[in-house]
């Protein structure tokens, strides 16, 4: 008999819970997954196995009993986002026990049978592929939405979901409670994700690398008015409170949606197993066409009492399964490989398919990425690939059907050369792309450059792609500052163009003129310079001239400036033509300085690096804006370099517990009005106080 090494089971323990935390983290709190779903449930199951086969490795930690979070620290340097307030659940807000085994539904089914021991019936519902919401609804009106958070707390995210259009400010019709909660899914359908990869494809931004990491990240935007430019919607599927005058769970949903909740029509009322495979099987396939996705079927014990009676595990309640659908891949012919441009010159290899169905769409095109995957998948013209719909406009081939090979497939030879412009690609130490380096005379470079400096992010010019390209091709636009060059006479001699077409693009881009310097820099286009990072050097410079002649050392003292991003912007301003072109937006009116009236209001907080957590008397960015017009600099995490942490109600936990790890002081909104001078609060009753006089111990919130 063999003998288990009890060393090697205790380390492959820790091995997957450190693994499955790491990946949890990846897609609760970075919405940027590293593997498929498939692969994390199989570990989890992993875990979970050999837990119960060796009780004396088991742990509270362990991820097999919680809940994943989404309640890390989040930073808006990156994508937007920001810490919210945080208020406990009524109800925990639990995960679903999930399989992709037949049998295990089977099991489910006969178990729930045994222990209630009567017959009952089943709620078989799409299992939606968002993020989760809970909605509180008090005498009809949305009261509050959180997130599931770790299941005991969410995130207070309220004001953005006010802005979804299909959830209902105040209800309609009547009988519902006073007070009730309504779970659901927030998700993004296909369309809506298209255009939100297109737009940050075009914004050189990391495009989202799927509806569900779509939806979630949207759903913590610091701007709620683009929540609801996302396109974001719900679907609501679970009710909880006290007394509700419903038996079953279909009741329940069936009162929600006359009430004006967004509940799906797509679930089926079963009796049996036999019903439920035969549900599951129908949208295994139907699935396909539908306008969002799902990626499973949930199957519920329909009658509430009955629920109650089966109750709960610590993560899971024991009257629900989900069935999850795997990845859905496509197999087609690779009919050839085009190598397109992008802005920043980078050539990204793009694959010409046999047309074929994946998730909802029709296929043709698919992304190869590099030429380094390319040599990895040993792809060839001709070969059969599997494709999956990623999170890219474009799909990506994640295989090949090597036994489908056929004598005559071609390998591809990846250019050296650019394929617009002919000029030598170059590959920066560490990149795995190559570039063209002809920035300034590749066409398709510059038409990329065009179509951002007026994108919504930047100067909000009413033109896209297509009127670029029309002025491009008469010569009327080659850099941005020609844009402020056209004229009614030039415009409608573009195919198609009436007189009100040109007046509604010459009228934006006079309106572009009182843009903020922090997105003119945007819109310049400069590489690895962001919306946000943009923003960071005009607040520090103040002027154009002041960044031109910026040293490399002033531009790595400014907060999230690296060295890449340094050298990007002395090579950008080291260029003549750069120089000559900004003179000439200069001259035309756009504004490359702050405004005098956003110059610091008084130096009370001169030389602070501040943090801020939690809800105060005003909103977040007016507090940020304060702390600014004062002279400080905001911080979106606490470290060693942090002057004190600014916390309101229900401040993130996370960053008080940093704040007393560093020593640094936790300060309330009194407080800090008291550091201001009267003149510069918001009601102008601020008394004057002395930061260093400031008590060093953390205050508890």
């Amino acid at each position: 008999m063999e003998t288990v090494n009890t060393d090697d089971i205790r380390k492959r323990i820790e091995e997957l819970r450190a693994a499955i935390a790491e990946n949890n983290r990846r897609y609760y709190v970075e919405n940027n997954p590293v593997i498929s779903d498939y692969e994390f449930d199989m570990q989890m199951k992993e875990l979970a196995d050999l837990e119960k086969a060796h009780p004396e490795f088991a742990s509270p930690d362990s991820p097999t009993g919680k809940v994943g979070s989404d309640l890390a620290e989040r930073s808006s340097a990156g994508d937007g986002t920001h810490e919210f307030a945080q208020f406990p659940h009524k109800y925990p807000m639990l995960s679903l026990g999930n399989t992709y085994d037949i049998s295990e539904v089977e099991a489910f089914v006969e178990r729930a049978r045994k222990i209630l021991g009567t017959s009952f019936t089943f709620c078989c519902e799409l299992k939606f592929d968002g993020t989760a919401i809970c909605l509180t609804y008090r005498n009809g009106r949305l009261d509050r939405a959180l997130t599931r958070g770790d299941g005991a707390i969410g995130d207070d995210v309220t004001v953005n979901v006010r802005h979804i259009r299909n959830i209902p400010e105040r209800l309609i019709g009547s009988g519902y409670p006073d007070e009730f909660e309504i779970r659901g899914e927030i998700y993004m359908p296909y369309k809506a994700f298209d255009r939100l990869n297109e737009e940050r494809l075009r914004d050189e931004d990391q495009p989202f690398a799927n509806p569900r990491n779509a939806a979630s990240g949207s759903l913590k935007l610091t701007t709620p008015e683009e929540v609801g430019h996302r396109g974001l919607e719900c679907t609501l599927y679970h009710m909880l409170g006290d007394n509700l005058p419903f038996t079953t769970h279909d009741q329940a949903l069936k009162a929600a949606a006359g009430w004006g909740l967004p509940v799906s029509d797509k679930r089926k009322i079963c009796t049996d197993i036999s019903d439920i495979e035969e549900y599951i099987g129908y949208w295994d396939t139907a699935r396909k066409a539908l306008p969002f996705a799902t990626d499973g079927i949930v199957i519920k014990i329909n009658e509430l009492a009955y629920q109650k009676e089966l109750g709960y595990t610590a993560k899971f309640p024991r009257w629900a399964v989900a069935y999850k659908f795997k990845a859905e891949q496509a197999l087609t012919r690779l009919l050839s490989i085009d190598y397109q441009v992008g802005r920043t010159g980078a050539v990204t290899p793009v694959a010409n398919l046999e047309p074929v169905l994946l998730s909802g769409t029709t296929v043709k095109r698919a992304t190869l990425h590099n030429a380094g995957q390319m040599q990895l998948l040993d792809v060839r013209v001709g070969d059969y690939v599997y494709v999956e719909k990623g999170g890219e406009i474009i799909p990506k081939i994640t295989g090949v059907e090597l036994d489908r090979r056929e004598p005559g497939t071609i390998v591809p030879v990846f250019p050296d050369k650019c394929p617009d412009c002919g000029t030598t690609l170059v590959r920066d130490e560490g990149e795995a792309r190559y570039f063209c380096p002809n920035s300034d005379g590749c066409p398709t470079q510059i038409k990329g450059k065009l179509v951002h400096f007026i994108s919504r992010k930047a100067m909000n010019v009413l033109a896209g792609d297509a009127t670029v390209e029309q002025l491009y091709n008469l010569g009327y636009v080659r850099t941005p500052a020609d844009f402020y060059d056209l004229g009614m006479e030039k415009l409608l001699t573009l195919e198609g163009w009436k007189e009100r077409s040109a007046r509604r693009l010459l009228d934006s881009l006079e309106a572009s003129k009182k843009t903020g310097f922090g997105h003119v820099l945007f819109a310049l286009g400069i590489r690895y310079v962001g919306e946000t990072t943009a923003k960071s050097l005009a607040e520090h410079f103040r002027n154009i001239d002041a960044l031109m002649k910026a040293g490399r050392d002033e531009l790595l003292s400014v907060e999230d400036i690296g060295e890449v991003i340094a050298d990007s912007i002395l090579e950008y301003f080291s260029k003549p033509s750069h120089i000559s072109e900004i003179r000439r937006l200069e001259h035309a009116g756009l504004k490359f300085s702050m405004d005098e009236d956003s110059g610091p209001a008084s130096s009370a907080l001169e030389g602070l690096t501040i943090v801020i957590s939690g809800n105060f008397s005003i909103s977040r960015d007016e507090m940020k804006e304060l702390i600014t017009k004062n002279g400080g600099r905001n911080s979106s995490s606490v470290s060693g370099k942090t002057s004190f942490l600014l916390a309101g109600e229900k401040p993130g936990p996370e960053k008080v517990r940093k704040a007393h790890e560093l020593g640094i002081r936790v300060i309330s909104e009194d407080e800090f009005m008291g550091m201001l001078p009267a003149s510069h609060t918001p009601d102008g009753t601020a008394d004057h106080a002395d930061y260093g006089s400031l008590v060093t111990q953390p205050t508890l919130f």
